[in-house]
Protein backbone atom coordinates (compact mmCIF):
# COMPACT_ATOMS: atom_id res chain seq x y z
CA UNK A 1 0.00 0.00 0.00
CA UNK A 2 3.02 2.58 1.14
CA UNK A 3 4.34 1.85 -2.23
CA UNK A 4 1.39 2.42 -4.07
CA UNK A 5 0.64 5.51 -2.69
CA UNK A 6 4.60 6.76 -3.32
CA UNK A 7 4.08 5.81 -7.02
CA UNK A 8 0.92 8.09 -6.96
CA UNK A 9 2.58 11.04 -5.56
CA UNK A 10 5.27 10.87 -7.88
CA UNK A 11 2.65 10.79 -10.81
CA UNK A 12 1.09 13.66 -9.30
CA UNK A 13 4.24 15.61 -9.02
CA UNK A 14 5.19 14.95 -12.68
CA UNK A 15 2.53 16.33 -13.90
CA UNK A 16 2.44 19.12 -11.65
CA UNK A 17 4.34 20.48 -14.67
CA UNK A 18 1.86 21.14 -16.77
CA UNK A 19 -0.24 22.87 -14.45
CA UNK A 20 0.74 26.61 -15.24
CA UNK A 21 1.07 28.28 -11.65
CA UNK A 22 3.07 25.52 -9.94
CA UNK A 23 6.04 26.71 -8.86
CA UNK A 24 8.61 24.33 -7.19
CA UNK A 25 11.95 27.25 -6.16
CA UNK A 26 14.32 25.45 -3.88
CA UNK A 27 18.17 26.18 -3.22
CA UNK A 28 21.38 25.73 -4.91
CA UNK A 29 23.41 24.67 -2.09
CA UNK A 30 26.83 26.35 -1.18
CA UNK A 31 30.35 24.58 -2.00
CA UNK A 32 33.50 25.08 -1.92
CA UNK A 33 34.82 25.46 -5.39
CA UNK A 34 38.54 25.27 -6.96
CA UNK A 35 40.11 28.42 -7.91
CA UNK A 36 39.97 27.16 -11.85
CA UNK A 37 36.26 26.82 -11.40
CA UNK A 38 36.01 29.86 -9.54
CA UNK A 39 38.04 31.87 -11.65
CA UNK A 40 35.94 30.69 -14.98
CA UNK A 41 32.43 31.10 -13.95
CA UNK A 42 33.28 34.82 -12.64
CA UNK A 43 34.10 35.28 -16.18
CA UNK A 44 30.90 34.24 -17.08
CA UNK A 45 28.81 36.04 -14.92
CA UNK A 46 30.64 39.38 -15.96
CA UNK A 47 29.60 38.87 -19.58
CA UNK A 48 29.10 42.28 -20.81
CA UNK A 49 28.06 41.67 -24.63
CA UNK A 50 24.86 41.98 -25.90
CA UNK A 51 22.39 39.58 -25.92
CA UNK A 52 21.84 38.29 -29.53
CA UNK A 53 19.95 35.11 -30.92
CA UNK A 54 22.24 32.64 -32.38
CA UNK A 55 20.64 30.41 -35.68
CA UNK A 56 22.16 30.06 -38.98
CA UNK A 57 19.68 32.69 -40.29
CA UNK A 58 17.77 35.67 -39.60
CA UNK A 59 14.43 33.80 -40.51
CA UNK A 60 15.05 30.63 -38.27
CA UNK A 61 15.87 34.04 -35.54
CA UNK A 62 12.63 35.31 -36.58
CA UNK A 63 10.77 32.20 -36.22
CA UNK A 64 11.68 30.88 -32.85
CA UNK A 65 11.55 34.52 -31.34
CA UNK A 66 7.68 34.59 -32.98
CA UNK A 67 6.98 31.05 -31.75
CA UNK A 68 8.30 31.62 -28.10
CA UNK A 69 6.41 34.67 -27.60
CA UNK A 70 3.35 33.42 -28.78
CA UNK A 71 3.41 30.77 -25.91
CA UNK A 72 4.61 33.23 -23.35
CA UNK A 73 1.92 36.20 -23.89
CA UNK A 74 -0.34 35.13 -21.15
CA UNK A 75 2.69 35.01 -18.51
CA UNK A 76 4.48 38.38 -20.06
CA UNK A 77 1.67 40.66 -21.42
CA UNK A 78 4.34 43.13 -22.90
CA UNK A 79 5.60 42.47 -25.97
CA UNK A 80 8.59 44.50 -25.94
CA UNK A 81 9.90 43.42 -22.94
CA UNK A 82 8.77 39.94 -23.21
CA UNK A 83 11.06 39.47 -26.53
CA UNK A 84 14.18 41.44 -24.22
CA UNK A 85 13.43 38.20 -21.70
CA UNK A 86 13.22 35.89 -24.51
CA UNK A 87 16.54 36.97 -26.68
CA UNK A 88 18.63 37.18 -23.33
CA UNK A 89 17.43 33.24 -22.45
CA UNK A 90 18.76 32.22 -25.67
CA UNK A 91 21.92 34.12 -25.61
CA UNK A 92 22.43 33.21 -21.78
CA UNK A 93 21.38 29.98 -21.98
CA UNK A 94 23.70 29.74 -25.68
CA UNK A 95 26.51 30.75 -24.31
CA UNK A 96 26.69 28.50 -21.67
CA UNK A 97 26.04 25.34 -23.71
CA UNK A 98 22.31 24.76 -22.68
CA UNK A 99 19.50 24.41 -24.60
CA UNK A 100 17.11 27.55 -24.19
CA UNK A 101 13.64 25.91 -24.51
CA UNK A 102 14.77 23.81 -21.37
CA UNK A 103 15.86 27.00 -19.46
CA UNK A 104 12.55 28.25 -19.86
CA UNK A 105 11.26 24.99 -18.73
CA UNK A 106 12.92 25.85 -15.56
CA UNK A 107 12.09 29.20 -15.27
CA UNK A 108 8.51 28.16 -15.39
CA UNK A 109 8.90 25.23 -12.46
CA UNK A 110 11.11 28.32 -10.59
CA UNK A 111 9.42 31.32 -10.57
CA UNK A 112 6.55 31.34 -12.98
CA UNK A 113 7.99 34.18 -14.99
CA UNK A 114 7.91 36.05 -11.93
CA UNK A 115 10.68 38.62 -12.18
CA UNK A 116 10.80 39.46 -8.08
CA UNK A 117 9.94 36.18 -7.08
CA UNK A 118 11.41 35.47 -3.66
CA UNK A 119 11.73 31.60 -2.29
CA UNK A 120 11.14 30.87 1.19
CA UNK A 121 15.15 30.45 1.49
CA UNK A 122 15.69 33.42 -0.29
CA UNK A 123 16.45 32.61 -3.73
CA UNK A 124 15.68 35.56 -5.96
CA UNK A 125 14.69 36.36 -9.90
CA UNK A 126 13.57 34.08 -12.48
CA UNK A 127 15.79 31.31 -12.17
CA UNK A 128 15.80 31.34 -8.40
CA UNK A 129 19.66 32.24 -7.75
CA UNK A 130 20.73 32.39 -4.07
CA UNK A 131 22.45 35.47 -2.87
CA UNK A 132 25.56 33.44 -1.81
CA UNK A 133 26.45 33.35 -5.31
CA UNK A 134 26.95 36.97 -5.87
CA UNK A 135 29.62 36.64 -3.13
CA UNK A 136 31.64 33.79 -4.10
CA UNK A 137 31.55 34.48 -7.72
CA UNK A 138 30.40 37.83 -8.79
CA UNK A 139 30.85 41.64 -7.55
CA UNK A 140 28.64 43.79 -4.89
CA UNK A 141 26.66 45.60 -7.94
CA UNK A 142 25.17 42.57 -9.23
CA UNK A 143 21.65 42.61 -8.70
CA UNK A 144 19.80 39.13 -9.01
CA UNK A 145 16.28 41.09 -9.55
CA UNK A 146 17.96 42.32 -12.97
CA UNK A 147 16.71 40.25 -15.50
CA UNK A 148 20.39 40.04 -17.48
CA UNK A 149 22.25 39.03 -14.76
CA UNK A 150 19.99 36.63 -12.69
CA UNK A 151 19.64 34.93 -16.36
CA UNK A 152 23.74 34.75 -16.70
CA UNK A 153 23.91 33.79 -13.37
CA UNK A 154 21.44 30.76 -13.51
CA UNK A 155 22.62 29.56 -16.39
CA UNK A 156 26.59 29.75 -15.23
CA UNK A 157 25.69 27.87 -12.25
CA UNK A 158 23.79 24.91 -14.11
CA UNK A 159 26.32 24.63 -16.42
CA UNK A 160 28.45 24.18 -13.50
CA UNK A 161 26.74 21.50 -12.25
CA UNK A 162 25.89 20.08 -15.28
CA UNK A 163 29.90 19.82 -16.06
CA UNK A 164 30.01 18.63 -12.12
CA UNK A 165 27.49 15.51 -13.17
CA UNK A 166 29.44 14.89 -16.27
CA UNK A 167 26.69 15.93 -18.85
CA UNK A 168 23.66 14.26 -16.55
CA UNK A 169 21.38 17.44 -17.09
CA UNK A 170 19.12 15.29 -14.81
CA UNK A 171 21.31 15.25 -11.99
CA UNK A 172 22.33 18.54 -12.45
CA UNK A 173 18.68 19.67 -12.31
CA UNK A 174 18.84 17.88 -8.80
CA UNK A 175 21.81 20.00 -7.70
CA UNK A 176 20.78 23.58 -9.25
CA UNK A 177 17.10 22.55 -7.20
CA UNK A 178 19.51 21.23 -3.67
CA UNK A 179 17.35 17.96 -4.66
CA UNK A 180 19.85 15.94 -6.01
CA UNK A 181 18.97 12.54 -5.81
CA UNK A 182 14.86 13.30 -5.93
CA UNK A 183 12.97 12.67 -9.25
CA UNK A 184 10.32 15.13 -8.47
CA UNK A 185 11.81 18.70 -9.31
CA UNK A 186 13.88 17.32 -12.50
CA UNK A 187 10.52 15.79 -13.96
CA UNK A 188 8.77 19.07 -13.63
CA UNK A 189 11.45 20.83 -15.20
CA UNK A 190 11.63 18.32 -18.31
CA UNK A 191 7.95 17.99 -18.13
CA UNK A 192 7.71 21.73 -18.65
CA UNK A 193 10.36 21.83 -21.37
CA UNK A 194 8.21 19.15 -23.03
CA UNK A 195 4.80 20.00 -22.58
CA UNK A 196 5.42 23.75 -23.17
CA UNK A 197 8.40 24.78 -24.90
CA UNK A 198 9.43 22.18 -27.26
CA UNK A 199 10.64 23.58 -30.90
CA UNK A 200 11.59 22.05 -34.10
CA UNK A 201 13.89 24.96 -36.03
CA UNK A 202 12.59 23.38 -39.19
CA UNK A 203 8.89 23.53 -38.39
CA UNK A 204 7.57 26.93 -38.89
CA UNK A 205 3.90 26.34 -38.41
CA UNK A 206 3.96 25.29 -34.91
CA UNK A 207 0.41 24.98 -33.15
CA UNK A 208 0.65 27.77 -29.68
CA UNK A 209 0.12 26.35 -26.76
CA UNK A 210 0.08 28.89 -24.30
CA UNK A 211 0.13 28.83 -20.55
Amino acid sequence: MLKILQIGLLVLLGAGASVPNMSFAGSQREEPLSNSVKALMQRSVSDRAAPTLTFSTEEEGRAWLNEMSQRLQKRIPDQQYREDFLRTVHYEASRAGLDPQMVLGLIQVESGFKKYAVSSVGARGFMQVMPFWVRSIGANDHNLFLLRTNLRYGCTILRHYVDIERGDLYRALGRYNGSLGKPQYPNLVLGAWRKHWDYTPNSWKVTPRNI
